[in-house]
């Protein structure tokens, strides 16, 4: 067999399409009801850390009178963790690897082989520069340059607090230091104004510190103790950058063309001005939280780069990323938003919140085991199935956050892109070799974040099942790929495989690829009915379909 082909998908035999696999389509729709189960859960992690986590996080299901949903089965558990730390679902063969393994210490295992897997620094570098410039790179902005400083950061295993200093204070080419990135990508129009800084002052403050001081630029806010006088506080800190943008002569157009931007230091050592709602004009000087400087300060960046990551008892820096990380594995942190930490919005678990950065600070701000205690935790490994003693914890209907169930997350647009790559080879499908496949996947890519991905990292994940989303993935070119059984996919590979000797067998290898567990026994009676007469091949491709196009593959659960 040397091609396996369907016809193209056209919009007008999509109900034809979607007739076959109905059931499969709604696999998971929602987290269903499930009995809770009482039995004594461990990773096999002997961290001590992790048996607080899980007293505290138990607390408060007893102080809510909240029976927590049963650990999840190790096929739902190794998904969610290959999705979180890796971004992407975990590949067939390492399914089957897992849920063989009679290991009781194996989650544990899986863990540390994922954080020091290359996939967690691509992943973590991925998250952090949309969260830091945004998916739709700013003007004069290197993304080239962001993520070689991130995955420098991250695959080096560097302590939090470092990064952040290199970011607040750094200068330069935006390639030879990408740390410049994140306050060059906030540094837009004319530096004589006094917009100039306001954006990097408020992105720099929600990001690193957890504060939302952007709310107080023109008054003091009404609900919480920000005031107007601190956000020109932390605004007076960055007066002294600026981005120069250098341009090149090109010779064939005859015009100069963008070359490169660095960020560099300018003069600046006076009070910054605002101006009060009752037309009253007044004077900041740079402030960090009480902590002043003097106003003549040769390097007020460095002055609040080593205030916020050396010099601050509260340790606000390591508070705001153990939030934010809580957040990412959780779907939501102990504040709501996650980046709106203070007295005025109380956290979910204080206790847990303060302990958790007290030991952050301890090991060296060291990311790679905070990942570790969080992955670890009890519930952490809870399954996103609800019971009726916990169906109200319910976060995105406003319920403070209890942690007893998992909370289902929509896939990132990166996550999506290659977990589909992962599931299907289709970028492989049908290409004479690895730079023509490597060209493939790049025009996909950016189909993908075109229409799935925002402009903003935001808590809640960019998939919302649009009209444009969902006619990428049921008609979209990489699911055709992935359908058309080319050499080189995956799909092919299972057709062809003489180690798959029955079609249920070829059945079941499609559900791992896709969804990283053993068709259930409805489902094989389901697929077994549909399987009689008619055209083999359509039938493997129509399945495929339907599992790639399935809630339960679009979830992070």
């Amino acid at each position: 067999m040397t091609s396996l082909r369907l016809p193209q998908f056209q919009t007008a035999s999509l109900p034809t399409a979607l007739a076959f696999p109905v059931f499969m389509i709604a696999i998971f729709t929602a987290p269903r009801l499930l009995q809770a189960a009482d039995t004594e859960f461990t990773t096999g992690s002997a961290d001590p850390l992790i048996n607080y986590i899980n007293e505290q996080i138990r607390q408060g299901w007893e102080d809510n009178e909240v029976t927590p949903s049963s650990v999840a089965d190790d096929a739902e558990w190794l998904r969610r963790a290959y999705l979180d730390l890796t971004g992407h679902i975990p590949p067939a063969d390492k399914v089957r690897d897992f849920l063989e393994d009679k290991d009781s210490a194996k989650r544990t295992k899986l863990i540390d082989e994922l954080i020091d897997h290359p996939d967690y620094v691509r992943n973590f570098t991925e998250v952090w520069t949309n969260l830091l410039i945004g998916r739709n790179t700013p003007d004069r902005t290197s993304r080239v340059g962001m993520r070689k400083f991130l995955r420098e950061s991250f695959a080096r295993n560097r302590p939090w607090n470092d990064v952040v200093y290199d970011m607040v204070t750094a200068e330069g080419h935006f390639e030879e230091n990408g740390a410049v990135n994140f306050i060059l990508a906030q540094l837009q129009g004319n530096p004589n104004t006094e917009e100039y800084h306001v954006e990097a002052t408020a992105r720099l403050t929600r990001i690193f510190l957890g504060m939302q001081v952007q709310c107080t630029q023109c008054h003091n806010h009404p609900f919480n103790e920000w005031k107007q006088n601190q956000f020109w506080e932390f605004n007076s800190f960055l007066r002294q950058a600026r981005r120069i943008d250098h341009d090149r002569y090109d010779p064939e157009s005859g015009q100069n063309v963008d070359d490169y931007s660095e960020l560099s230091f300018r003069d600046y050592d006076g009070p910054v001005y605002y101006e009060m709602r009752n037309g009253l004009v007044q004077v900041a000087y740079p402030t960090y939280f009480g902590a002043e400087v003097a106003p003549k300060a040769e390097n007020r960046r460095e002055e609040l780069g080593k205030l916020m990551c050396y010099d601050d008892d509260q340790h606000t820096v390591a508070r705001a990323y153990v939030n934010r990380m809580w957040g990412h594995f959780f779907g939501y942190g102990f504040t709501r938003p996650v980046d709106d930490m203070g007295p005025h919005n109380p956290a979910s678990h204080p206790d847990l919140l303060d302990r958790l950065t007290d030991e952050f600070v301890k090991s060296g701000y060291d990311t790679k085991q905070l990942a570790r205690w969080i992955c670890n935790s009890e519930a952490y490994n809870l399954t996103s199935q609800f019971n009726k003693g916990n169906d109200f914890d319910n976060p995105a209907a406003g319920e403070v956050p209890l942690f007893s169930h998992m909370y289902v997350k929509s896939m990132q647009a990166e996550q999506l892109y290659d977990s589909l790559i992962i599931a299907t080879n289709a970028h492989k499908s049908g290409a004479s070799g690895y730079d023509a496949a490597e060209q493939q996947r790049e025009r996909w890519l950016r189909d993908y974040l075109r229409i799935f991905g925002g402009e903003e990292g935001d808590e809640v994940t960019s998939f919302t099942g649009s009209i444009p989303q969902a006619l990428l993935m049921m008609n979209g070119p990489l699911v055709q790929n992935a359908i058309d059984a080319e050499k080189g996919s995956y799909l092919y590979s299972v057709l062809t495989d003489p180690g798959y000797r029955t079609d249920a067998m070829r059945a079941q290898a499609l559900f791992v690829s896709a969804l990283g567990r053993i068709p259930s026994r409805y489902e094989t009676s389901q697929i077994s009915k549909q399987m009689k007469g008619g055209d083999r091949l359509a039938f493997f491709q129509d399945l495929y379909w339907a599992l790639l196009n399935s809630n339960e593959f679009l979830l992070v659960h």
